[in-house]
């Protein structure tokens, strides 16, 4: 239900309602010119029509009939030929809010965007219909695909996790987005190198996991996480880390490394965010932030692995210890040198629970075994007691580290939560191909998944997993009787809707591991200009899964891994590390790679004996997974109502045995009795309800009955003048009951005298002669049908 007040309550009680409605067209109200409205919503599903409640996705339609104004025809002002300065009101992507009540006080209706308009000309109305942020889910479905969930044998995303993906990609947030996600040319402004949310998988946006830690080891939860899901360890030191998209080099600019976290959540006091860098073949250097929340101290560390290590006097945040909540930390590295080395400047940043600023002051490591040689950005470590969302490292983020406005910091007025999601169901092993738009890939998942999306009436998109409908509901939203709500009502009950066995197939990843693929080797010595970049694009199987950007070879190893090598001649010349940031994106089959040579001389991606260097790894499974099923019946079901089957379609979204049970035992919850239908439940118009909602359904002048029932169809009509119509479809939240049968005697399905017939020895043991039977005058039909000892 959605949240009213005394005014609206009070004028829906009443037993005259005066209907009261506002509609804006882009931002500007024109509720007086429209002449009647529509509004649907309902949830569409494969599953049989009683069934409907366990699964799909729903998508509210808005038709509107408008009027002109000042006696000018609604043609002339809105159609698609009519001046911009009015047609533009109703153009198509126009934005579209409406609000309904009664007495004056309204509550929201729908919010989206117009996708069509109908002028018809010699009358004064022009019909607008419009979709809800569906709409805004157009663009093409793309999602991620890293190698790491089958090569650690552990699951790297879950369905939930795509489906925030999916909705991310059409700018709908559930927590703060990416900075930066976009490539700047120039090579001057912020750039995003890893984005992990964290939303029910390890799986990033943009970077891809490195390593992934046991499902053993940690929960996925959503009560006290910073926005909307977190990374929960259960034990101190849970640990993770991503490859970055971009392997930004130092010395070289500004970048931040950052996190949400909940300190009231915690399984001890640490959380740790290292950088690591590719120094040479041999070694790897690292930046490291240390935020204790039981001394409320931060330390930052900078060193070699297997040298040593300069960590600086640690800051002291007072409340970090005392104040327990959502903090948001990070730290900010400067390493900006025109040198060989840089010795990093670094301060740690923080918000507070109470939203209050914290920075430190800068520290500059002035140490040599701290100092950073030029490398390339390797790896991003995580290590956690604690409940953590939304990892972010961003390059370039500002000039320098003093001047950073905390408005920047917080991402202020960037972005608006528009998405709720669910517990995460369905953990992958691998994340399934998908195509089309957003919304059709997120309607597959729902579906796969029996899970529900929809978007609400103030357009925020609300995911709800299989679990929803499982439990019958204690208490109702709302009560509508037929004594004063209920004009008309249809109960149907059908066997369709029985369901009492069911059977989900799902894939077996057990021992498929991550091999190497087909190579992909350059065939061309690049020429990367001073200060300038390129972009090479390579063809890519589809079916090969993501791949990040090469390594950087230097001379002390040799390989052949996924990697390219920049000398200082085109026939091989010195071997440059820390001078060419490497990025790569992925669309479809084609690999996209980008080399920026941020010095004064040209480079080449060449070895050293002068071939092109340019050496892409694609890894690939084992084996295709072996496709099982889960059968479950349910007895007393199939007892009175014989086997009724049902085979949810085979879908790469299920890939174990216990998300298979799961799935199946919903589906024999929902159908194992036929729950009745409630349709065309005419009632008096209440804004206030909503899809999933539970409605009291109370009849004492037909059916009399009085039951819980799902709403999962809502349909609302208004004409000026008149009162609005609204009609919804219910599903029962519980069967009625197992059949009794008292008093029957139920008649087999097969003719029990079929093939009982007197054979001879007994009709002339009752009829001794001819002369007898034909004094009888029976028909040979009654003659041989006739009950009797068929011996």
């Amino acid at each position: 239900m959605q949240r009213s007040d005394e005014v609206l309550d009070r004028a829906l009680s009443t037993p005259e309602r005066v209907p009261a409605h506002s509609t804006r067209l882009g931002g500007k109200e024109v509720g007086p010119q429209v002449q009647s409205w529509k509004v649907e919503r309902a949830y569409a599903t494969d599953l049989p029509e009683a069934m409907r409640a366990v699964s799909g996705s729903a998508s509210a339609q808005l038709e509107l009939l408008l009027g002109g104004t000042e006696g000018v025809p609604a043609p002339r002002l809105y159609s698609a030929w009519a001046d911009r300065l009015t047609g533009d009101l109703v153009r198509p992507g126009q934005s579209v809010v409406h609000t309904a009540g009664a007495g004056g006080r309204t509550v929201p209706a729908f919010r989206g965007t117009v996708r069509s308009r109908t002028a018809a000309s010699g009358s004064d109305t022009v019909t607008v219909q419009a979709l809800d942020g569906a709409e805004r889910l157009r663009g093409p479905a793309y999602l991620p695909r890293p190698y790491h969930g089958y090569m650690w044998g552990r699951p790297v995303a879950t369905a939930t996790w795509c489906v925030d993906e999916l909705l991310r990609q059409g700018g709908i947030h559930s927590c703060p987005p990416p900075r930066a996600p976009a490539v700047d040319l120039a090579d001057t402004k912020p750039f995003t190198a890893l984005y992990a949310s964290l939303h029910g998988g390890f799986n990033a946006t943009y970077g891809q996991p490195e390593y992934v830690p046991s499902p053993s080891t940690y929960d996925w939860i959503r009560e006290g996480a910073p926005f909307e899901m977190a990374l929960m360890p259960k034990a101190a030191g849970l640990e993770a880390s991503w490859m970055p998209r971009s392997r930004f080099t130092v010395p070289g600019n500004v970048f931040q490394v950052e996190c949400w976290v909940n300190t009231a959540l915690a399984r001890g006091n640490m959380i740790e965010m290292s950088a690591v860098f590719d120094q040479s073949g041999t070694r790897t250097g690292y930046l490291k932030a240390t935020f204790d929340i039981a001394t409320g101290m931060v330390h930052i560390a900078s060193g070699t692995n297997g040298v040593g290590e300069q960590v600086l006097p640690p800051w002291p945040i007072d409340t970090l210890a005392s104040l327990r909540g959502v903090w948001h930390l990070g730290f900010m590295v400067d390493t900006t040198s025109t040198g060989t080395v840089v010795a990093p400047t670094v301060q740690p940043r923080l918000t507070q629970p109470d939203g209050r600023y914290r920075v430190g002051a800068k520290s500059t490591f002035d140490k040599e075994i701290a100092w950073q040689p030029v490398s390339e950005l390797q790896q991003v470590n995580l290590k956690t007691d604690m409940a953590v969302e939304c990892v972010q490292v961003t390059e370039r983020v500002w000039t320098d580290t003093a001047t950073y406005p905390p408005e920047e910091w917080e991402q202020r007025g960037q972005w608006t939560k528009g998405a709720v999601l669910d517990t995460p169901e369905l953990p992958l092993f691998d994340v399934p191909k998908v195509s089309g738009s957003q919304w059709d890939a997120i309607t597959e998942i729902a579906r796969a998944s029996m899970s529900t999306a929809e978007f609400d009436e103030q357009g925020v998109f609300r995911w709800r997993g299989p679990s929803r409908f499982t439990k019958v509901p204690a208490v109702p939203d709302l009560t509508v009787t037929t004594r004063r709500d209920i004009s008309s009502l249809t109960v149907t009950e059908e066997i369709d809707a029985c369901r009492n066995h069911c059977e989900q197939p799902y894939q077996d990843w057990n021992g498929i591991k991550a091999v190497v693929g087909e190579p992909i080797l350059d065939t061309v010595v690049r020429e990367i200009k001073p200060n300038s970049a390129i972009v090479v694009q390579y063809a890519m199987a589809e079916d090969d899964t993501e791949v990040g950007p090469p390594g950087v070879l230097d001379d002390s190893v040799s390989g052949e891994g996924h990697q390219v090598r920049f000398g200082t001649a085109k026939t091989g010349g010195t071997s440059v590390k820390g001078d060419v940031t490497v990025s790569c994106w992925r669309d479809g089959p084609t690999y996209s790679v980008r080399f920026a040579n941020h010095t004064a001389s040209t480079l080449w991606t060449v070895t050293k004996d002068g071939k092109p260097s340019v050496r892409l790894q694609p890894l690939k499974r084992s084996a295709d997974p072996k496709l099982r099923s889960y059968a479950l019946d349910n007895l007393p079901s199939q007892e009175r109502y014989g086997k009724q089957q049902y085979t949810a379609p085979s879908a790469d979204w299920v890939q174990t045995a216990d998300t298979a049970v799961a799935l199946t035992k919903a589906m024999i919850t929902a159908g194992r009795y036929p729950v009745p239908l409630l349709g065309d439940v005419e009632v008096l118009h209440d804004p206030r309800i909503q899809l999933g909602d539970v409605v009291r359904v109370v009849d004492t002048a037909g059916a009399e009955l009085d039951t819980l029932a799902w709403v999962v169809g809502i349909r609302t009509t208004h004409a000026a003048g008149s009162a609005p119509q609204q009609t919804l479809t219910l599903r029962g939240t519980a069967f009625n009951g197992v059949p009794a049968d008292d008093g029957l005697t139920p008649d087999a399905p097969v003719d029990p005298t079929y093939g009982q017939q007197r054979k001879y020895q007994r009709l002339t043991a009752q009829y001794a002669t001819l002369d007898a039977l034909t004094k009888q005058a029976i028909s040979y039909r009654t003659l041989l049908n006739t009950p009797g000892d068929t011996a």
